[in-house]
């Protein structure tokens, strides 16, 4: 036995040892040929590929495994403006890269003032003689900003183009709630404060149409003549104007129709398209594709070029989206969130301060928490300026009221100079139901808020003058900012939305100019030489696992269908999610508590993916575990 045993540990040993040289061998090889193989992540030349698969931003959301996990998809894809423009530009001048190419196919939107800038970048690329080619199998208004600036625009012969300018209906649930017996308590400063109108009327009031007609009709001016800029030949207003003649012209066929207008340059399919690119940058020896050319990604670029370095450090600080009490973001602007960044960077040798904001407002408490901070900085006596993108109205523009000097541009979005709050409250629908309510005051105030026995006169005093007292508040702000009297203020004020231009015109704005152009100013307030200068955003480093799990879910093109490339009808049938949204957000509006508001719903929804913000006071970790616990069971 003795025997047997030590020949069986012999035999165990040599499988062991097989299995260990077996294993050495395979990694040995699979590193050789993952070595051999350009990674995705290298930077290889040829194209530069942007692939935007969803929506460009000001700031990108954090991804939540668990919101992905309950919604059995990835977020969608967010890409970041000023990393775009970066990366471009940075194109334009590397000898590595030949053409520059826009794949849209996925492509979900942006606002305005983005969509310029990153243009205006293209244009820089073509400047250096080289080429940009977008592809596309249908456009709509924000692809077609884009691809307006490619010397070669491709679309699929089977797709289309859609020229629509911006406006459509508003929803009013007045009607809804007196059937439900919920009376809406509104209490409001501003003529043209038309966030509350939802709630209290069935239709649009005079004042809130001339508003919109004229803001509306200022962005579709501006969109028109960028287009027409960068694509003089194209016949915009025959697509836009007439689409019916527009569409016989082209016998009926909505790609041939788009050719003809001057809005495509070439119909081809993808292979077409990637055999023209073969052409101009070379093939790829290592891709498995039909026609697959030399290409590196947005994302290596940008980690191969590293943040901007050397000279002296500017601070930019980032409000963007819905502004809320508490923590919340990126992607939104939670007042505690931003101010604690804020007063970390007080200890950092910043030698002034940029604030972008991207945002239509939100909690008042939040907005001046934000500003508080702001002007902490500014008690060390160095430069602030204020960058508006595609929307800096109501709360956002209280926060700008901080900056020494405000940049715009003619399509930002701003003014909205008003305050509101919204409260339901049940007594209608609960005496329907058979329910009472009595009992003993030791003042007009006790027991209320009641929202089954209704608001005292007292209580609904006592709140419209909080209101009218945070609109003065507002007002005073303004008018020490821009060097104004508080009556001058409140003639342009009363919730009034300005485009760009205008709100130049009357004093809100001082000049026109981007990012960039806020920075400049900033460091030459600053005494900074050009060149001797870089700016630091503050709260932009991404956790590991963010980073893991975008690359893993979004940038391996597991996004889910909401990403998909879509014909015509699906880029308008599409617009439907965007219904829902509405609706959970104003019923969130309206049920959330949350107090004070200097939002601005008249301006356009910001083009990305939807989600109802969350707040510190709602219940909406509840309505995740129970989301969560549904798909689990």
């Amino acid at each position: 036995m003795r025997f047997a045993g030590r020949v069986w540990r012999l035999l165990v040993g040599i499988k062991d040892g097989l299995v260990l040289v077996f294993m050495l061998v395979f990694f040995g090889t699979l590193f050789a040929v993952l070595t051999a193989r350009p990674s995705p992540a290298e930077v290889r030349g040829g194209a530069l590929l942007l692939e935007l698969d969803g929506f460009v931003v000001e700031e990108r959301q954090r991804v939540d495994p668990i919101a992905a996990f309950i919604a059995g998809q990835a977020p969608i894809g967010e890409f970041q403006a000023r990393d775009l423009v970066r990366a471009i530009d940075a194109a334009a001048t590397d000898s590595r890269i030949k053409a520059v190419v826009l794949d849209l196919d996925r492509f979900m939107g942006g606002g305005q003032v983005h969509l310029a800038a990153v243009g205006a970048a293209l244009d820089r690329v073509r400047a250096a003689k080289k080429p940009v080619l977008a592809y596309a199998t249908a456009y709509a208004n924000d692809g077609l900003q884009l691809a307006a600036h490619a010397s070669e625009v491709w679309m699929d012969p089977l797709g289309g183009a859609l020229v629509a300018g911006p406006g459509g209906n508003h929803l009013y649930y007045k009607g809804l709630l007196d059937k439900l017996q919920v009376d809406a308590k509104v209490y409001r400063v501003g003529t043209y404060k038309s966030a509350v109108e939802p709630f209290i009327a069935e239709s649009m009031s005079p004042e809130a149409r001339e508003n919109y007609q004229a803001l509306y009709g200022t962005l579709w001016s501006e969109w028109q003549a960028s287009v027409a800029k960068a694509r003089p030949k194209a016949n915009i207003a025959f697509a836009a104007n007439n689409p019916v003649g527009w569409l016989q012209a082209g016998g009926g066929d909505l790609a041939q129709a788009a050719l003809r207008a001057g809005l495509v340059d070439k119909l081809g399919s993808r292979a077409a398209f990637d055999a023209r690119l073969v052409k101009l940058v070379g093939a790829d020896a290592w891709s498995d594709r039909l026609n697959g050319y030399t290409a590196t990604e947005l994302n290596p670029w940008l980690e191969q070029m590293g943040p901007p370095a050397g000279g002296a450090a500017i601070g930019v600080v980032t409000v963007a989206g819905e502004i809320i009490d508490g923590e919340g973001g990126p992607g939104i602007a939670g007042g505690r969130r931003i101010a604690d960044l804020l007063d970390e960077a007080l200890a950092q040798d910043f030698k002034a301060l940029v604030v972008r904001v991207d945002s239509p407002g939100g909690s008042v408490l939040a907005s001046e928490e934000i500003r508080s901070a702001i002007l902490r900085h500014k008690t060390r006596k160095i430069p602030v300026a204020v960058s508006m993108a595609n929307v800096a109205a109501s709360g956002g523009y209280w926060i700008a009221t901080a900056g020494d000097r405000i940049f715009a541009e003619p399509d930002t979005i701003t003014g909205s100079i008003g305050i509101f709050a919204v409260v339901p409250t049940f007594q209608r629908a609960a005496a329907d139901l058979g329910i009472n309510a009595d009992g003993v005051r030791t003042t007009p105030l006790s027991g209320q808020p009641d929202f089954i026995g209704g608001f005292t006169p007292e209580l609904d005093q006592v709140i419209q003058a909080q209101i009218e007292n945070g609109y003065s508040d507002f007002l005073s702000r303004v008018a020490q900012a821009r060097r104004m009297t508080p009556a001058a203020v409140d003639r342009i004020a009363q919730g009034r939305v300005w485009d760009g231009g205008a709100a130049r015109q009357i004093g809100l704005v001082d000049q026109y100019g981007g990012l960039d152009d806020a920075l400049a100013w900033a460091a030459g307030r600053a005494g900074l030489k050009e060149g001797g200068w870089h700016p630091v955003y503050l709260g932009a480093e991404e956790t590991t696992y963010d980073t893991i799990l975008r690359r893993w879910l979004i940038d391996d093109g597991q996004a889910g269908d909401q990403a998909a490339r879509r014909d015509v009808t699906g880029l308008m049938t599409a617009r439907q999610q965007v219904l829902g949204t509405r609706l959970a957000r104003d019923l969130d509006r309206l049920l959330g508590g949350s107090g004070m508001q200097a939002y601005c719903l008249e301006c356009p929804a910001a083009p990305r993916a939807a989600h109802v913000a969350q707040r510190g006071e709602s219940l909406g970790w509840l309505t995740t575990l129970a989301a969560l616990v549904a798909k689990l069971g």
